[in-house]
């Protein structure tokens, strides 16, 4: 990729070795230029009036909900709702598609190793409308077992809510097969895709799932934006999750006639800046191609990969096929190697990655964690993998000492 001069940060800080754009990315100039631009030539709300900024404001609004339906192949722009983030996508979910289709005594599913956003949700609206959460085994390589999910899914089940890949597995799910088996027993299927979309070409109609969410700050794009994509019959159904400004078309003492999607689901003032930044962030990976950004990731996780597993004492979780490899150094924690690394300018995650059900299916309770971007280049891995031989299984933690 060699995309490092696009990127600001690495100016101020040349020797900086980024590997955490699983947690965030980095943001390229021009995302950064097209939110200081608006702030300084177009700054106005939306959707409110019909003087000239505030249409100008609209448009380019409007033009950043286009650029993501055409980014995951959406049929109408009315099935992009913007929200605060993955997070935020969840939670509307689970409450307004939760009280749309959850009865007493229904199921969700999800499986054993979620992302805290794609449970503590799901576990409060269970509790509230007194519906049960069951989960799906995985294999070893962190993929979901077809089988678990063939044994759960029955006609009780009304959601099934996974992740396109693994937060801490890094391991593509099997989408286009889970729903085709979650849709024939009239289920929804909800796909948290966090570390799919910033990573991944994306089809949300040959996947053929109901709804699909990922943040902008992880597709390079600002904090505090993020899509939740929804099929269009689906988000007709579902009742708005907030009330306010912008989400209605006529309000009286008595009632209230709400937008149709996705103004319904997008009350008050919407994040008109950080919206088209994540309209600039799409372009800009538009401008690489998603398909070259896969073949690049694949590329340094194969050159990750044949170093790591030749060091006897590291365990890589599972098997990674995506951005990111976690793992384990035996008698190391990996805030200890988090912190020595930092010394040396490397930036890599470390703990239980909000995602301790992971760690419980794992048998430990943190493990370390690398993931690449378009900036990654094979010098930080070679550098990584050079100062983890180096200093970590060689001179800080010798074998002599049984650690």
């Amino acid at each position: 990729m060699m995309q490092k001069k696009d990127f600001p940060i690495f100016a101020v800080h040349p020797n900086l070795v980024y590997l955490d754009s699983a947690a965030t990315t980095q943001k390229p100039q021009v995302v950064i230029e097209a939110i200081s631009s608006f702030y300084a030539t177009s700054n106005a709300s939306v959707h409110r009036g019909v003087y000239h900024l505030m249409q100008q404001a609209t448009a380019l609004y409007n033009q950043t909900r286009e650029k993501v339906k055409n980014f995951i192949n959406a049929r109408n722009t009315a099935e992009i709702v913007f929200t605060r983030g993955t997070t935020a996508s969840l939670n509307l979910l689970s409450r307004s598609l939760g009280n749309f289709c959850l009865e007493k005594g229904d199921v969700i599913l999800l499986t054993k190793a979620e992302h805290h956003s794609n449970l503590v949700p799901w576990q409060m609206i269970a509790k509230a409308r007194g519906c049960q959460l069951k989960f799906i085994n995985l294999h070893a390589s962190g993929e979901i077992d077809l089988h678990s999910l063939k044994e759960l899914l029955d006609e009780r089940v009304k959601i099934v809510s996974i992740p396109h890949v693994s937060n801490v597995f890094g391991h593509v799910n099997p989408l286009k097969h889970i729903g085709e088996l979650t849709h024939h027993v009239g289920a929804y299927l909800i796909v948290d895709g966090a570390q799919g979309a910033p990573h991944l070409p994306l089809d949300v109609q040959d996947l053929n799932c109901d709804f699909y969410v990922f943040s902008g700050h992880k597709l390079y794009g600002p904090t505090g934006i993020g899509v939740l994509y929804g099929k269009l019959n689906l988000l007709e159904q579902m009742p708005p999750d907030d009330g306010g400004g912008d989400m209605i078309e006529q309000v009286t003492l008595t009632q209230t006639t709400y937008s149709p999607p996705p103004l319904k689901f997008e009350a008050g003032t919407p994040m008109v800046a950080q919206v088209i930044g994540l309209g600039a962030a799409i372009d800009y990976v538009n401008s690489i191609g998603m398909v070259s950004i896969a073949k690049w990731e694949a590329h340094l996780l194969e050159l990750t990969l044949a170093s790591l597993q030749n060091m006897s004492n590291i365990k890589v979780i599972g098997e990674p096929n995506s951005s990111l490899v976690s793992f384990t150094i035996e008698g190391v924690h990996p805030l200890d190697l988090a912190t020595l690394l930092d010394c040396q300018d490397i930036a890599i995650r470390s703990g239980h990655l909000c995602n301790q059900p992971a760690m419980d299916f794992l048998g430990i309770t943190s493990c370390a964690r690398i993931s690449f971007g378009v900036y990654t280049t094979e010098e930080d891995i070679e550098y990584f993998l050079a100062s983890l031989k180096k200093n970590v299984t060689v001179r800080i933690f010798p074998p002599s000492l049984g650690v």
